[in-house]
């Protein structure tokens, strides 16, 4: 990690306008780290040296001028997911193959327009169909952290593996990421990164390959709260294309940092405290409770009734939404194609070579529960019970809550090819039991570091905020941060 790389975006913005070293000295710095070490840990599919250099001398022509962008000349690497025009766009897996889109996603040109760098395109379960960031076309990204004297090699989380990992190793400044039931703050949690995912329709969906539409929210994931603050101010924006993004001003976010949290109230869910949960979490969670309360926040007790039908119902409306969006691939426009004897058999074929295991499980899930007989008995039902999911949110904030603290994950980041989680994929799902109650309520949700557990390895907090009162979550978030230190893996790559 160079002196360069291990700048903030704050730091960097800062520095780049006073003119202390270029753009292209920045990108050149991150591109020399991301060739050192991405052999290790898998984190880039496709790093775009010449597009780089490119954008950042534009930039440096910018900053002469003075007429800089937000983040100008700030190196950033893009999630697998969004389209970025004539660059590999494939959501890791191998049905999109040779896939070069025409078109730049929404996201992704809000933050070119604010004179942000493409470093390249970031690994992520395939489809963002994942909690572990296994099921990639392109094989699993390596966490950057170890456990103490340990040399195994540990998952980052999922499905945002690559763009928490690239963070964390100081392999970009920042990185876009999508969060359908938990994979934005998950791998933020395995990682020690910060990560957001915004209120549903906060940023444009366009552009981003769809998983589930109702749930897909795309957000950053940053080193620290205020640069996770930096970029969803870039990130966000209503947009025409996307019919589900919501034209509302968007905020300084940088200037809810740093605001008192007097007078502020926080609820504790009960329902959060489930069985076998570790102490680690435990005793993690009632630390950030007498943080916030020190920070001069009042915390209260509330209840969610709802919450233990949150994963069932998850994982009906999820799959549902996927086996329709991903019916697209067929092998006919663009992408793998297997040849067959007709155009039935080239589909089957196609599909059968073209996606993985776990995609091929959740469209075979989401076809059986729309299947005729089964929609009433399963998809009607799970939308019923999302509906009182949110309507406990809505209780609670009704009663003077402004935002919730809860866990993020059942533990730490795990080893690549857990036997007990790579055989049961419901023991797999359960890495999302804190998470998705937020995609079904359509909430902002930030995962903050908050400690290390017994191994040293780093374990988050999540908060939880009224729509689009991401400050709220900002400003909560930075206390944390403020009363836990920083965290950063020691290199080993």
């Amino acid at each position: 990690m160079t002196e360069l790389t291990s700048l903030t975006i704050a730091e960097a913005r800062d520095r780049l306008k006073a003119k202390e070293f270029s753009a292209v000295e920045l990108t050149d710095a991150y591109l020399n780290a991301i060739d050192a070490a991405n052999d290790k840990l898998n984190t880039y599919v496709v790093t775009t040296h010449d597009k780089a250099r490119e954008m950042a001398k534009a930039s440096d022509e910018r900053l002469g001028a003075g007429n800089g962008g937000a983040l100008e000349g700030i190196p950033l690497g893009v999630k697998d997911l969004f389209a970025t025009r004539d660059i590999h766009t494939q959501a890791c897996s191998h049905v999109l193959d040779g896939f070069k889109p025409r078109y730049e996603s929404t996201v992704t040109q809000n933050l070119w327009d604010a004179g942000a760098v493409l470093l390249g395109k970031l690994n992520m379960d395939e489809f963002a169909m994942g909690s572990s960031n296994e099921s990639s076309y392109y094989g699993p990204v390596v966490n950057p952290w170890r456990a103490q004297g340990s040399d195994k090699n540990l998952v980052p989380g999922g499905s945002s593996g690559g763009s928490a990992a690239a963070v964390a190793a100081h392999l970009c400044a920042g990185a876009t990421a999508t969060d359908t039931g938990g994979s934005i703050r998950q791998p933020a949690a395995f990682t020690g990164t910060v990560g957001i995912k915004p209120t549903y329709g906060r940023c444009s969906r366009w552009g981003i390959v769809a998983y589930a539409s109702s749930l897909d929210q795309a957000g950053p994931i940053a080193r620290n709260v205020r640069d996770a603050a930096i970029l969803l101010k870039s990130m966000a924006s209503v947009d025409a294309k996307d019919t589900t993004s919501v034209d509302l001003p968007v905020p300084d976010y940088e200037k809810a940092i740093g605001q008192s949290l007097k007078g502020l109230k926080i609820g504790i869910p009960k329902e959060y405290r489930v069985d076998g949960m570790p102490e680690e979490i435990e005793k993690l969670w009632a630390q950030g409770v007498a943080w916030l309360k020190d920070a001069g926040a009042e915390v209260v007790d509330i209840s969610l009734p709802h919450t233990k039908y949150a994963l069932p119902a998850y994982y009906i409306v999820a799959p549902a939404e996927a086996s329709s969006n991903l019916a697209r691939y067929d092998g006919v426009r663009y992408g793998l194609r297997v040849d067959g004897k007709d155009i039935a058999d080239m589909y089957e074929k196609s599909r059968a070579a073209g996606f993985g295991s776990e995609v091929k499980r959740r469209i075979m899930v989401g076809t059986y529960v729309l299947s005729a007989g089964y929609y009433d008995a399963y998809y009607l039902k799970a939308q019923k019970v999302r509906t009182l999911i949110k309507r406990d949110f809505e209780n609670v904030f009704h009663e003077g809550v402004d935002a919730v603290l809860a866990p993020i994950t059942p533990s730490s980041a795990f080893e690549i090819g857990d036997k007990e989680l790579a055989s049961d994929p419901v023991k797999m799902y359960l890495q999302d039991v804190f998470t998705i109650t937020v995609n079904m309520a359509g909430l902002p949700g930030l995962s903050v570091p908050a400690g290390l557990d017994g191994k040293g390895l780093p374990l988050g907090l999540q908060l939880i905020g009224k729509p689009f009162e991401e400050e709220t979550l900002f400003k909560t978030a930075h206390a944390i941060e403020q009363a836990a230190g920083k965290f950063t893996p020691a290199k080993w790559w």
